[in-house]
């Protein structure tokens, strides 16, 4: 299974310890794709216009200055380093070694940054949407959606992709039309903040139940063990398949 969730804008960083180093991240075929996005950020970051261009408050200078010298601040595993919402409703911390070990497995976050990442990356908290239209680089969603497919769809493997990703990261990367038929889309009827508290509770009931399920109907199956549930199939050849998930 490949759990695909998107990263957070509130991130947390350790105050001390060694930097980043990308050569022992997760989906190395990446590399070079994100030094290119690390090098155009560092240069923008460093310009008058840094907040306009990362579309970003003057509150946020701070973090903007921190991307001219990610490579030498920090690291933190990415399962610390993202927080906010979603984050704090899957709770990593909280889960029992076999839950965490299918947690490492299963769960890739999409990063405008980094293209993916897995949680024990040691990465460096920055600031980076992947809405931006990054000078040198271009929109960011299409510079990585070429640079994803093999790496993300080899990490699928033969299970489902369950994709609680929201719309500008999935703009990042779409299953091909040989795994189409086991990516789904969970959708949180008529919420907004919920949405997110609930993606995160979805994708912690699975790590904790266990079941590497081989097909959408399964997983939504184990989802409806703790939420309300309605599977949609897909719209036309190539489209996800829909799970909307409501808290009991």
């Amino acid at each position: 299974m490949l759990i695909l969730l998107p990263p957070s804008e509130s991130k947390w960083n350790r105050p001390r310890g060694a930097p980043a180093d990308p050569g022992t991240w997760s989906f190395p075929a990446l590399a070079p794709a994100r030094a290119r996005v690390a090098e155009a950020l560092a240069e923008v970051s460093h310009t008058p216009e840094a907040a306009d261009v990362l579309g970003v408050s003057a509150a946020l200078l701070g973090e903007v200055a921190r991307n001219t010298r990610l490579d030498v601040l920090p690291a933190t595993p990415a399962a610390q380093v993202y927080t906010g919402v979603l984050y704090d409703a899957l709770d990593l911390g909280s889960l029992d070694a076999s839950a965490r070990r299918r947690a490492q497995r299963w769960l890739v976050i999409v990063s405008a940054l980094h293209g993916a990442v897995r949680l024990t990356d040691r990465i460096t908290a920055y600031r980076l949407a992947m809405g931006v239209d990054l000078p040198g680089v271009g929109p960011l969603a299409a510079w990585w959606r070429t640079a994803l497919d093999a790496p993300l769809t080899e990490a699928a493997g033969r299970g489902v992709v369950l994709d609680c990703r929201s719309a500008a990261y999935g703009a990042a990367w779409r299953p091909g039309p040989d795994l189409a038929q086991r990516w789904v889309q969970v959708r949180v009827p008529g919420a907004s903040h919920m949405a997110k508290h609930t993606r995160g509770l979805v994708a912690r009931h699975l790590c904790v139940a266990g079941v590497a399920a081989r097909s959408v109907p399964a997983v939504a199956d184990v989802v409806s063990g703790a939420f309300d549930v309605d599977l949609h199939e897909p719209a036309r050849r190539g489209a996800p398949w829909v799970l909307d998930v409501l808290p009991r």
